[in-house]
């Protein structure tokens, strides 16, 4: 029998050097119309605080995807055989304007989610996984699985701007489109502002897992212990490329040392299997610090796990 869904182009056939450079090496499609998972980038980075680049991230991970193959070697899963997947290309952004680019982020990630696609998208700083959530959570709240050096939940900065990538999830739950007692941060770590930067988000029932926390317990009981904090409620998952260590993801805009190896954050991932993922997303990827592709070789692999766990929502 025919799989009649989109496949990628055959390594074997055709050279990853060579044709058109798209995630996974799918087809290039005009809207997310009879696809199961959309895979989508968004090449902003307008909420950067400091290293600016994380607005070229979409284009190299999708280069680097170029390594990925049909199944899963741990798994078995082959995403393309269960589900039907295509690359629907850059959202429109406006880097100039950093209310105009939330809202055309919002308006296109809704369109995706509209014709009943999960998006699956590349960022661009994290602060675009604000307008993602205000689409996948418009109807009803949902939990988060975080994986980030930082927890993100910062009031402001410079004078009073409410919008940065440190600040997307505090914004969330104000708004009212996560839970936060469905929420967990793992891997966060490093040096920070003051020593009640983390309050208000315990207080609002954030858990965060910190990096030490996770050395010690290791993969399989934290993410048994997120797992059950998601419960079996609809939950987007993000990952932040900055939890991996910088000896291994050097290219994003706030390193911290210390971090997940690219192995344990795979193991994570793949954990995840059997949480309802109504969307998910890899961000912080900036080339310019990047070293031989090394970190966009990181996404494109996070981003190939997750596509994995959630195509295994569509096994018949």
């Amino acid at each position: 029998m025919i799989n009649a869904k989109h496949q990628p182009v055959d390594a074997a056939e055709v050279p990853r050097f060579a044709g058109q450079a798209t995630f996974m090496r799918l087809p290039a499609v005009p809207s997310a119309e009879g696809l199961d998972i959309a895979l989508v980038g968004i090449p902003w980075d307008g909420g950067t605080t400091n290293r600016a680049g994380a607005r070229h991230g979409p284009r190299e991970i999708r280069s680097q995807s170029s390594l990925m193959r049909k199944v899963h070697h741990v798994s078995k899963i082959a995403p393309f055989s269960l589900a039907n997947i295509a690359d629907v290309g850059d959202l429109s952004v406006n880097p100039i304007d950093l209310m105009d680019a939330l809202k055309r982020i919002e308006e296109g990630i809704a369109s995706i989610i509209a014709v009943g696609a999960i998006p699956l998208s590349a960022g661009g700083d994290h602060l675009t996984t604000l307008p993602v959530l205000r689409a996948v959570a418009r109807h009803r709240p949902v939990g988060l699985i975080h994986f980030d050096a930082h927890s993100d939940t910062n009031d402001s900065y410079f004078g009073g701007n409410r919008y940065t990538h440190g600040t997307p999830f505090r914004r969330a739950i104000e708004e009212g489109l996560l839970d936060p007692k469905r929420m967990v941060q793992i891997g966060i770590r490093g040096s920070i502002y003051e020593t009640d930067e983390h309050a208000w988000a315990v207080e609002q029932g954030i858990r965060i897992i910190y990096m030490e926390e996770f050395t010690h317990r290791g993969a399989a009981e934290v993410i048994a212990e997120a797992k059950a904090i998601v419960g079996s409620a609809p939950t987007y998952v993000t990952f932040d490329i900055d939890s991996i260590d910088p000896s291994m993801a050097p290219g994003t805009g706030t390193p911290e040392v210390g971090g997940f190896t690219t192995r344990e954050a795979q193991q994570m991932i793949r954990l995840l299997e059997g949480v309802d993922i109504v969307g998910a997303d890899v961000v912080e990827v900036a080339p310019p610090f990047d070293l031989a592709g090394m970190t966009a070789i990181a996404g494109a692999t996070m981003m190939f796990e997750l596509m994995c766990v959630i195509a295994a929502k569509f096994r018949s």
